[in-house]
């Protein structure tokens, strides 16, 4: 599925490292599934998708059900969709708000037929083939719609982090996200035996980069705002006690001396 900031062109390089030691009894679960570009290629059934926006969820679940989606939604309904959403189902909203949108990216503008230098181009058309492709491959998943950290989490889960990335232009309006919470929330997961991996730009001091690569993106790094450009994707994992860490306890020393 299109999906701003999808993972889909990297996965087949991370998720081997990701899944390298997983047993068959482990659940592999991710609290920001997004396009479920990431979990639609992992083979079995012990499988959560996660994610806050419960019209997504929802379109996904409905999907599992057998619903086929409208192949085109016309530009006057799209808007009636994005402006009164609560009068339609949860997941057409999610179907419009994704897969009608330049580049999935939630309602952020009507893309349906557009002549191009090659010729027209149906947007909707291949946001739907490429869905009914991926459906085969979501019937496994379990599909949550809670907080991150709200999510029952079995004993030594591998969990797989694609959160908002932090000063992007993606997520600077109403973001709302608090990252040091949810670094501090990626310590203590590890912590009580989950094998917790995040993709991010940039991490704290205690976190590891385990993989890096360019790539072209649609997000736009650092705040700055203007196509597509080229940014590092990294895979961090915590590293435990570090610098960081010691910086920490150190403040805190300082302070009850």
């Amino acid at each position: 599925m299109k999906y701003m900031g999808s993972k889909n062109r990297i996965a087949k390089e991370i998720l081997p490292i990701i899944l390298k030691d997983r047993s068959e009894k482990q659940w592999y679960i991710e609290p920001f599934c997004g396009g479920c570009n990431m979990i639609d290629k992992v083979n079995d059934s012990k499988c959560i998708a996660n994610d806050i926006n419960e019209y997504l969820i929802e379109m996904f679940k409905k999907l599992q059900s057998g619903w086929i989606p409208p192949r085109e939604i016309s530009r006057e309904m799209y808007h009636q969709i994005r402006k009164n959403n609560e009068k339609y189902f949860k997941w057409l909203v999610g179907w419009a708000g994704f897969n009608c949108s330049y580049g999935g990216d939630w309602f952020k503008g009507y893309a349906g037929k557009t002549q191009t230098k090659q010729g027209i181009r149906d947007y909707q058309d291949e946001a739907f083939r490429n869905v009914m492709k991926q459906v085969e491959n979501l019937l496994k998943i379990t599909f949550m719609n809670l907080e991150y950290d709200k999510i029952n989490y079995p004993n030594n889960s591998i969990i797989y982090c694609d959160p908002p990335y932090e000063n992007t232009t993606k997520y600077l309006q109403n973001n709302g996200f608090k990252h040091d919470k949810f670094w501090e929330w990626v310590r203590e997961m590890t912590k009580a035996g989950h094998k917790v991996f995040v993709s991010e730009y940039n991490a704290p001091e205690d976190f590891k980069c385990i993989w890096e690569k360019q790539v072209k993106s649609s997000l736009s790094a650092n705040g700055k705002i203007g196509g597509n450009k080229i940014s590092t994707e990294k895979l961090f994992i915590y590293d435990g006690e570090s610098k960081w860490e010691y910086k920490k306890q150190t403040k805190k020393k300082q302070k009850k001396g």
